[in-house]
């Protein structure tokens, strides 16, 4: 029973591996559908290769920071219990190589592809595992500490704060040291509209995302006696709260319409195994509302350039999940308990100071060292022609 138990949890937690890399194509097709056709090949292939870089990087450095364990053993000893722990590599795994693919999203049409392969190597190698150790892994007492100043733990079941927080925090550091794309913005204070070059692609990255998500979070659990329903029905909750929030507050903008899902299912992350489902309605509702109001005024008023919203949809909706946890997770609003106020928003701003530190450091000193952006002509020829040269469409362009 024991050699079935740890096959069936092998074969559980490598399912959702495969679910959650499937999640990356779809961060691929929602940045192809919101960049100018101009841009499309480049996004395409910066997923990938970010990927790949990820699972470098998360094998020999990242996965020893989080967790001590490492793989440079025989694969006798790594083949134990059905592989398990090789399995669980892979599986989170995937969550690290969500933080490049949210960066890529915010830098997308300007940024240089080796620096930013650079910072992939270095994000995914040493600053998202040093807080997912400390969330994740009880690392250095944090957590420890945590329970002994507000009576629980920070409790993050399926990575508001640790991927999504994270992830758009660094994403806001990159956006900041890049620079607006030339053009977006005059001197005179006037707003040149970028708008995206296929609705299609972004509703299809935004699907895939969200079907992906059920992996993200009800695979969380990582063995398949913890396995909970309840986790599933309150990410579908979030995800209809965002949705129907997003359409509304977007006046049927269908770029918000199709991140509005997105932005309850960041949300629910961190409380979907405690909350009661309409508490994750709420939190998902939420997270729609202030995904469009924030993209509005980060665009429009500050003049942030953070093309596909990274920093409003995983930095803030992920913060908002986090602390939302310690309030709905509650038994008083119907929750399971074992979750406090105080330890969501401790933890949630320790998360929060570890990317922007974090995430400030590697792009300004990339930044000072070899340098971020395209050069003008460059940006303007766009970067499918200027890195890969070739378009998304050469033989129509060309007028064969």
């Amino acid at each position: 029973m024991e050699q079935f138990k740890s096959g069936a949890d092998a074969l559980f937690i490598l399912l959702g591996a495969i679910m959650v890399l499937a999640m990356h194509s779809g961060f691929a097709f929602l940045e192809v559908g919101t960049v100018r056709h101009k841009n499309q090949v480049n996004a395409l292939v910066k997923i990938m290769v970010d990927f790949a870089i990820s699972t470098v990087a998360y094998f020999f450095v990242g996965y020893s920071v989080a967790y001590g364990v490492g793989f440079l053993t025989g694969a006798e000893t790594l083949a134990q219990k059905n592989g398990f722990e090789l399995v669980k590599f892979f599986f989170l795994l995937t969550f690290a190589a969500a933080i490049p693919a949210i960066v890529s999203g915010g830098i997308a049409e300007r940024a240089r592809f080796g620096p930013q392969l650079l910072a992939t190597a270095i994000l995914v190698g040493l600053v998202y595992p040093f807080f997912e150790g400390i969330a994740w892994n009880q690392r250095f007492g944090v957590q420890a500490w945590i329970k002994a100043a507000f009576g629980e733990e920070f409790h993050d079941f399926a990575g508001s704060v640790v991927v999504h927080a994270v992830g758009g925090w660094i994403g806001l550091m990159a956006v900041m040291q890049m620079g607006p794309r030339r053009g977006r913005y005059s001197r005179e204070g006037g707003i040149a509209a970028h708008p995206p070059s296929s609705i299609p692609f972004l509703a299809l990255g935004a699907w895939v995302l969200s079907v992906g998500w059920f992996g993200f979070n009800v695979m969380s659990a990582q063995t398949l006696d913890k396995i909970s329903g309840l986790v599933a029905i309150n990410s579908l909750m979030a995800m209809a709260g965002g949705t129907i929030a997003a359409t509304l507050a977007g006046r049927n903008d269908p770029g918000f319409v199709h991140n509005g899902p997105l932005a309850g299912l960041v949300a629910v992350c961190a409380g979907s195994d405690v909350m009661h489902p309409i508490g994750a309605l709420v939190v998902g509702t939420v997270a729609g509302f202030l995904f469009v109001q924030m993209f509005t005024l980060t665009q429009n008023r500050w003049k942030l350039d953070d093309v596909l919203g990274v920093w409003p949809l995983h930095g803030l909706c992920g913060a908002w999940g986090g602390i939302a946890a310690g309030v709905f997770g509650q038994k008083a609003f119907g929750g399971l308990g074992g979750v406090t106020l105080m330890a969501q928003v401790a933890g949630t701003a320790l998360g929060i100071g570890v990317a922007v530190i974090g995430g400030y450091v590697v792009f300004a000193g990339i930044r000072a060292v070899v340098g971020l952006r395209l050069d003008p002509e460059d940006e303007f020829n766009g970067a499918d022609l200027s890195i890969h040269r070739i378009r998304a469409n050469p033989e129509r362009e060309a007028g064969w």
